[in-house]
């Protein structure tokens, strides 16, 4: 994914599908190309904070994770506003695809305080909820409850943001959301802890908000920048936990500092920047209705990585899920 293709377009919260949504955007491939980055790099975070929740604490964990996406995103905002100011003079200078420039779209009363609680309650609630569930239950049954999240996000969808929920998408959403309840009845390797299970929906409530603010907020700002300023914020609202961290850094095993090196650099830094690409071109219904494939693919790294072996009716609930997202997402 180059600087170029991370350019947002101006996002359209009232869209519909149909022929002019294909009309809008002929070109779908690199959507669904940063689309299917997101869904395989979000999978994998939630084998790599299973893996790293034997030597690191919810919130020490969460702070490292977000500090290294920090500086990762810091160092690609760096390079793309140097290329941008060598290659087009200042005087000359306009709006790309109909987005605001960055300076000009902070300005606007509220927006930098809106990226920021975006960032705290995703970056840091979400993350930290999530680390907390996955030290009670495995990553398949975090990763299928936390799909609840996309059933929140499309019903909300068409009540805040006025998007037209259709017939297939809603029975898409219904078939996926049964496959989750199945795999919440009894946990994907036949045990589910209670406490963890809560947290887990936690962590899908705090997904939803992040994604309804996120589609909002994406037609005032471009997608790199909103990332980037409130991965800074979660970072920051994370900092309490910088002693845990910094005592959990010496002792711990050189593997589980280096997965909670590759959760802050892939799953937030380019798993967000390709997520707020896609969310400006699809609709947020669509959008989250895509990621019923994460469970799926985490389901599998979670076998074949960890050795959590899931238990028939996980399967037939991961089925679900698959078909789910295949009838909600499909013109």
């Amino acid at each position: 994914m180059t600087p170029a293709q991370l350019t947002v377009a101006p996002t359209r919260p009232y869209d519909t599908e149909g022929d002019r949504d294909r009309a809008a955007y002929p070109r779908p491939w690199p959507t669904l190309a940063a689309a299917g980055t997101t869904v395989f790099l979000w999978a994998s975070a939630f084998i790599g904070i299973r893996f790293a929740g034997h030597d690191y604490s919810p919130g020490a964990m969460a702070l490292g994770r977000m500090a290294a996406a920090s500086i990762a995103l810091s160092a690609f905002v760096a390079v793309t506003a140097g290329r941008r100011r060598r290659s087009v003079h200042p005087a000359h200078a306009a709006p790309e695809d109909g987005v605001p420039p960055r300076g000009a779209a902070l300005r606007r009363r509220g927006t930098l305080g809106l990226i920021a609680l975006w960032g705290v309650a995703w970056f840091g609630g979400y993350n930290v909820a999530l680390n907390a569930s996955e030290q009670l239950v495995d990553a398949g049954t975090a990763a299928l409850l936390v799909a609840v999240a996309p059933l929140l996000v499309a019903v909300a969808a068409v009540l805040v943001l006025g998007e037209r929920l259709t017939g297939r998408l809603g029975v898409g959403v219904a078939i996926a959301f049964a496959g989750v309840a199945l795999i919440a009845a009894s946990g994907f390797t036949g045990h589910a802890d209670k406490v963890g299970v809560a947290l887990a929906l936690l962590s899908a409530l705090l997904y939803a908000f992040g994604v309804l603010l996120q589609k909002r907020l994406l037609a005032r700002v471009d997608a790199v920048t909103m990332t980037w300023l409130g991965a800074l914020a979660g970072t920051a609202a994370l900092l309490p936990f910088a002693p845990t961290l910094l005592a959990q850094l010496m002792t711990a095993p050189p593997a589980a500092s280096l997965g909670v090196l590759y959760l802050g650099v892939f799953p937030t830094a380019i798993g967000f920047l390709t997520w707020g690409y896609v969310l400006s071109r699809w609709t947020a219904g669509r959008t989250s209705a895509a990621t019923y494939l994460s469970p799926p693919v985490a389901v599998l790294l979670s076998w074949t990585l960890l050795g959590e072996v899931p238990a028939p009716l996980a399967l037939l609930g991961g089925a679900l899920c698959l078909t789910g997202v295949v009838l909600a997402t499909r013109r």
